[in-house]
């Protein structure tokens, strides 16, 4: 047996020995239940893949990264908290001051500490340059005033690595600061926001004089940006392979569910199903891809935007074909007693008609993969300086 395959079957194992379980119904008691995992995972040795190992992590080379994430994946196991663990966590390690890393990413990546991104604002999605959440500086605090939307998990988020301006209204990206402020603090509000699916996924943030430490900024200030183009092109990476591997096992599953519905006569159908499998094993290579790019330099680059994309645009059509197998059990939700598969498919439809909205916006990822990737002229039409949500 190779080293490689050895580790696939020691990470096997362990996952399926220490398995914790059916998730809990209760969100206190899921919440419990996730960071037990998560201490598990870091107490033996599991914990961040591609994480260096004085933090925390495994420092698994680009091969073995790619068995952890196609077996956590079969696995079934809970994922991460929060959004730091793939966004955060990067940024800090590139960014961070050695006082920084110890005081926060072992406790991020044991899941003692919760992390939350608040980059969107009601007036500055997609335009992420025109933010308008001030820190005003006094002393060797910030006072930050504003609000943010379309936050993962800060409902149950310890911290929010946050953009405010410190610079002038008018200064754009080179106005821009990273903070990290205390979600318990005096003066932050949480709000969470229901979607389509009934459930609150994400929520809007009320900071009103929230007093944060000077050292609790990343970077110099005013020097957020290219902080933020790290974190953005880390958040679509991590995304890439997690995906690759949680989805060649949702295509399994909806091959099964075309056996169950008796579909699979039909060549129509068949042909569906081949081109999610090739898309699929694309996926998969483009994750790869974009693991070795983190390795050879450090960074995602642009081409991130591209596995983005590709991500979105497929699982909304994955479910919408979905629906189609199901035909008038797709109107019926997760409560109704005659969903098939407890209405999953009609959730994840509903789930996914924001997949193109989030972290970066379709129209927003395509102007990148243009002007980024294949170097055509930038659209005149959207502001000169730089668009990242």
């Amino acid at each position: 047996m190779s080293s490689a395959d050895d580790f696939r079957s020691r990470l096997r194992a362990f996952l399926t020995e220490h398995h914790p379980g059916r998730r809990p119904r209760d969100p206190v008691a899921r919440l419990a239940w996730q960071k037990a995992w998560l201490a598990t995972l870091f107490d033996a040795g599991y914990a961040g893949p591609g994480w260096p190992r004085e933090y925390g992590g495994m420092g698994l080379d680009f091969a073995r990264q790619v068995i952890y994430q196609e077996e956590y994946a079969l696995a079934r196991v809970p994922g991460p908290l929060g959004t730091g663990l793939g966004i955060a966590a990067p940024t800090l390690i590139t960014y961070g001051t050695t006082e920084q890393k110890d005081r926060f990413l072992r406790p991020m990546l044991r899941g003692d500490s919760v992390w939350a991104q608040g980059y969107s604002e009601p007036e500055a999605g997609s335009d992420l340059p025109a933010l308008r959440t001030t820190a005003r500086r006094e002393g060797d605090v910030y006072v930050v005033n504003g609000q943010k939307v379309w936050t993962s998990s800060a409902d149950i988020a310890d911290v929010l690595f946050t953009l405010v301006r410190t610079g002038p209204p008018d200064s754009r990206q080179d106005g821009i600061s990273y903070l990290l402020i205390d979600a318990h603090a005096p003066g932050v509000g949480v709000r969470p926001l229901r979607d389509l699916t009934g459930d609150a996924h994400f929520c809007e943030i009320f900071l009103d004089d929230v007093r944060v430490p000077v050292d609790d900024r990343i970077g110099p200030e005013n020097g957020g940006w290219p902080l933020v183009r790290t974190s953005l092109g880390h958040e679509r990476a991590a995304g890439a392979m997690n995906q690759a591997a949680l989805y060649r096992r949702v295509l399994d599953e909806l091959v099964e569910l075309a056996h169950e519905r008796g579909a699979t006569a039909d060549p129509l159908v068949r042909d569906r199903l081949a081109d999610f499998e090739i898309r699929v094993t694309i996926m998969r290579l483009t994750g790869m891809r974009t693991i070795a790019d983190i390795l050879a330099k450090g960074e995602p680059g642009p081409a991130s935007s591209t596995a983005r994309l590709f991500i979105v645009t497929f699982e909304q059509e994955l479910h919408e074909f979905a629906l189609e197998l199901l035909g008038p059990h797709g109107m019926l939700g997760r409560h109704d007693p005659h969903a098939v598969q407890r209405g999953r498919w009609v959730w994840g439809f509903l789930r996914t008609r924001a997949s193109t909205i989030g972290a970066g916006t379709a129209e927003i990822q395509r102007n990148t993969i243009a002007e980024q990737v294949l170097g055509l002229p930038r659209d005149p039409v959207t502001p000169t300086a730089g668009r990242a949500r």
